[in-house]
């Protein structure tokens, strides 16, 4: 009689024999010992029927991209540039360093705007004198609004 020994991944002491032919088990479980008979049942012979799969999608078909719209870019020298400075980007006015009435060189820093946590430096364009501050520390401000104006 030939027997198969089997170890039961448990804590305690778990351990089967079987007789192949009898398909009787012996089980030792902490110690004590059962006899029990077992019937296997044999698999079917066919295969499990499954739904049938849903039909593919037809095909996209390929459709021509639309022409781009090709829109000017907003200038940021609107107007008379040379008299004026504009806010370059979406953000908020940090400082503002001029105020109406005082002369600036070329270059100098006129305002600081933040968008999207940097810090931007505003020139004057050119040397001349502050005619107008049209914005606050702490303005939101758009791209090409009017900031400070030069006589």
């Amino acid at each position: 009689m030939f027997s198969d020994r089997i170890t039961f991944a448990r804590a305690n002491e778990s351990v089967a024999e079987r007789q192949k032919d009898g398909l009787k088990l012996r089980i030792t479980i902490d110690g004590k010992t059962y006899e029990a008979e077992v019937e296997i049942l044999e698999a079917e012979e066919t295969a499990p029927e499954y739904p049938a799969y849903p039909a593919a999608p037809p095909p996209l078909e390929s459709a021509a991209m639309p022409e781009p719209i090709v829109a000017a870019a907003p200038s940021l020298e609107a107007g008379n540039g040379a008299n004026e400075c504009r806010s370059p980007v979406t953000g908020m006015v940090i400082k503002v360093n001029v105020a109406a009435g005082q002369a600036v060189q070329s270059e100098q820093v006129v305002a600081v705007l933040e968008s999207m946590k940097m810090e931007m430096h505003i020139a004057a364009p050119r040397a001349g004198v502050v005619k107008n501050v049209l914005v606050a520390p702490g303005s939101s401000v758009k791209v090409n609004q009017l900031l400070v104006e030069f006589e």
